[in-house]
């Protein structure tokens, strides 16, 4: 099967993936915004905007709302990230029509309601306080803010007790009108659906979603077209606390999302801390008992990337475990994989990507994904063919690349070396 789009008359497009065999279907409205392109001063509006959409529209309350998806065995859900914002709901594939017809309401005729934007102010005030009272997740916070400074990418999804409070209705409603339109908004479906019967469905629920006045991609200062500052010193942010564990979170700069070398990147990640059989999960927890968990991870933007570590562990093993860990950048930057490292990780890949595309809701998610961040759908088997023909030499060069002192940051929650000893550790792997 291919996926098929279309495009309505008012730029809106629609793009769905028939899997003939699925008795579900997956339903996903996308908004080429996200917190990335707002102002400072109303930092976590779209996190704020994506909350509010849920609470009500002329026909639905927001109880509804969700009775309507949930009473037919569906699941709804949104979520708001840097460059983008999701509506997505899954359910049984002969309810399709209806959980659509959910979506598209909330996200054409949600009404904002006064009351509802400030205590929906309140709940989101919770969920910073949540992320700040959980270190796993704070770290993260900390880490992503010393990565990205000066940058909006820096600042939090939810934005901050201060911005959030600065946010009105009317910034609301004019952030609603200038962001959501048509041509920003993409309509995806994937399982046991029929393509011309999504197009003929959304030219019906979505058909007069105006279109754009203002380009989106305005070249300000708080849009992506500008690539963040570059850094040119390791950074450390210490948060001391007294926990049973220390939460640590490092990151070196990466790669965006265009980048031709993303392919060795993403095997880089495999097969350093992408699974149990990875590098620095055998060495910190097999071989040394160091930690419960450790992993790599990947933070890819349009235009720029981060390549991320983190563990949790007993503070007074944290110098022990950095070492550790920059050993293997090291070893893997200096000598590369071996040839079986390379096999196994990018069989990882494939195989897990297989996998998670049985289920209509990951069709959903990359096909969705791929037209906000290339503009069309891609293949699965085009990331395939490209992940099986890296070389351990591009692996070992973009390692190099990658692991560079000047562009490492390192956020720590807990109990652990000062500063100074930290630093010293840093500038010693020089």
């Amino acid at each position: 099967m291919t996926a098929r789009l279309s495009t309505l008359a008012n730029g809106l497009r629609v793009a769905s993936y028939a899997m003939p065999s699925s008795q579900t279907a997956a339903v996903g409205i996308w908004c080429a915004v996200g917190a990335r392109h707002e102002p400072a001063r109303i930092g976590g509006i779209s996190h704020f905007l994506e909350h509010l959409l849920f609470k009500g529209t002329k026909k639905r309350t927001a109880r509804r709302i969700s009775e309507e998806v949930e009473g037919v065995g569906g699941d709804l859900n949104a979520y708001t990230a840097e460059e983008r914002t999701c509506y997505y709901a899954t359910a049984a594939s002969e309810h399709f029509s209806r959980v659509t017809g959910v979506l598209a309401d909330m996200y054409f005729h949600s009404l904002l309601d006064a009351d509802e934007v400030e205590r929906e102010r309140g709940v989101i005030v919770e969920e910073i306080e949540m992320i700040r009272d959980e270190p796993a997740q704070h770290v993260q916070e900390l880490l992503t803010a010393e990565t990205w400074r000066g940058d909006a990418l820096g600042r939090p999804i939810t934005g901050t007790k201060k911005s959030l409070a600065a946010i009105t209705r009317r910034d609301l409603k004019t952030y609603l009108k200038d962001h959501y339109h048509a041509s920003q908004t993409i309509l995806t479906a994937a399982g046991d659906v029929d393509h011309d019967e999504i197009v003929t469905l959304a030219e019906k629920l979505l058909g007069k979603l105006p279109k754009a006045k203002v380009s989106l991609r305005k070249k300000t200062k708080d849009s992506s077209s500008a690539a963040p500052p570059r850094q040119h010193a390791p950074r450390i942010i210490l948060e001391s606390r007294d926990t049973q564990q220390t939460q640590i979170a490092l990151s070196y700069r990466g790669v965006g999302s265009h980048d031709p070398r993303r392919y060795a990147v993403n095997l880089l990640h495999v097969i350093l801390g992408g699974n149990m059989s990875s590098r620095l999960f055998q060495e910190l927890r097999e071989h040394r008992g160091l930690c419960y968990s450790v992993s790599t991870s990947l933070s890819t933007h349009s235009n720029c990337g981060a390549f991320e570590v983190a563990l949790g562990l007993d503070g007074e093993n944290v110098l022990k475990a950095l070492k550790l860990i920059f050993r293997e950048c090291r070893n893997i930057a200096e000598r590369g994989p071996s040839k079986a490292e390379l096999r196994r990780a990018c069989d990882y890949s494939i195989g897990t990507s297989r996998m998670a595309l049985e289920r209509a809701a990951t069709q959903n998610y990359r096909i969705g994904s791929s037209l906000l961040t290339y503009g069309k759908i891609l293949s699965p088997e085009v990331y395939y063919e490209r992940v099986g023909k890296v070389t351990v030499s591009e692996v070992q060069k973009v390692a190099s690349q990658i692991f560079q002192n000047r562009t490492l940051c390192l956020a720590m929650v807990g109990q652990g070396p000062a500063e100074k000893e930290l630093m010293g550790l840093i500038r010693s792997e020089k």
